[in-house]
Formats: structure tokens, sequence, C-alpha cells
């Protein structure tokens, strides 16, 4: 990797390090393998927002041209916002893409990606089918949005009628995440979500 890559990325690995949202314990940021281009970040849900107490896992692969091009972010922790897959992780945020520029730091992503938990863009979404849900039925959206941070996320809440369903698909031979997937699309509805997966 290109020296000045590796110099700048050292640098900003300080200023997170440095940063008060770490001491807050609200974003993290590691290396895996030694390797300058391979890191771990890690945000925590905002309050008063359905991610609040889960904590996010994020793999950042940086390019060789960084800082002129971005680093490449996606979500390991699965979760259910209208600008990030379900499925991929992958995320939708002009910073990632176009509107980089130079100047922003491995930080200034950490924070936009917080930002985006706490105000999501459901007309530019990534995954439309929370993106649909968001609109049409936030309150489900919220239910929903706060079952998967509790499920992949170690939030804090329970959802006992939600916990039933799952297990219900479970019983019948369901993988526990598929079952939370397709019951999470077809709005918490069991018989939808049943005939989805047997038709």
């Amino acid at each position: 990797m290109a020296d000045m890559a590796v110099s700048r990325i050292k640098r900003e690995f300080k200023e997170v390090m440095r940063s008060d949202e770490i001491v807050q314990c609200s974003i993290k940021i590691e290396l895996i393998h030694d390797d300058w281009t391979q890191l771990k970040g890690e945000i925590a849900g905002p309050p008063d927002t359905p991610y609040e107490g889960g904590k996010f896992i994020l793999e950042i692969k940086v390019p060789e041209t960084y800082p002129f091009n971005p680093p490449k972010v996606r979500f390991i922790t699965k979760i259910w916002h209208p600008n990030i897959s379900s499925v991929t992780g992958a995320i939708c945020l002009d910073i990632l893409k176009d509107n980089w520029a130079a100047a922003m730091t491995l930080r200034t992503v950490l924070l936009s990606l917080q930002a985006l938990l706490a105000a999501a863009e459901p007309d530019d979404p990534q995954d439309a089918v929370v993106a649909s849900q968001y609109k049409e039925n936030h309150p489900l959206f919220e239910i929903t949005a706060r079952h998967w941070t509790n499920a992949y996320a170690g939030g804090p809440h329970k959802f006992t009628d939600i916990d039933a369903k799952i297990q219900r698909l479970k019983d019948m031979g369901i993988d526990e995440h598929d079952a939370r997937a397709v019951l999470s699309k077809e709005n918490w509805d069991l018989e939808k979500a049943t005939e989805y997966l047997f038709r």
C-alpha cells in the first residue's frame, strides 16, 4: 500500500483513539491482522432511536488511493434500516460515493454512519422493503428495527410475541435469521410469512 495512505490512516487511527466519542464508547476502530487496509469499526446505536443500546460492527476496507477515494464500508452486524441492506450490509451514503472529499477522515465516516442511524433517508433507499415499511407503517418499522437491534447488536429490548412467531417458524425447520427476515418483510404476519416460505 502507498506510504502516504498508510501514514494518513495511522494519523486518523490516533485521531479516533483520542476522540471524545471513544471515551463515551460511541465509536471504535481497530486493525485486523496488523493490516492498515483492513479495519473493523464499531458504532453505538444513537439515543432515542430504535438502534439505542446496540453495538454495530463495520467492515472498513481502505483503498491504496486513500484519501482521494473513500473507504469501502459495510455493516457486518445485521440491521433493519432503509439505507442499509438487510441482506449484505451495503450502505447508501453519499460521502462513501460521489460526495467523498480527501479532507474527510475515518472518524467522519463513523460519525456520519451514526448520524444516518438517527436520520434515515427513505426516499434514497438501499433496501426498498425496509424503506417501504418505514414510510407506510412507521410504528411497525420501529418495532422491527428494535427487534433486529436486540437480536443482532445486543440491544436491551425483549419481544415475547415476535420471538414466539420466530420460534414457530424455527419449529417448522426454518433457520432463525431466515424466519426473522421473512417475518420482518411480511410485517410480522405469521400466516403470510409461512405462505411465502412454503409456497
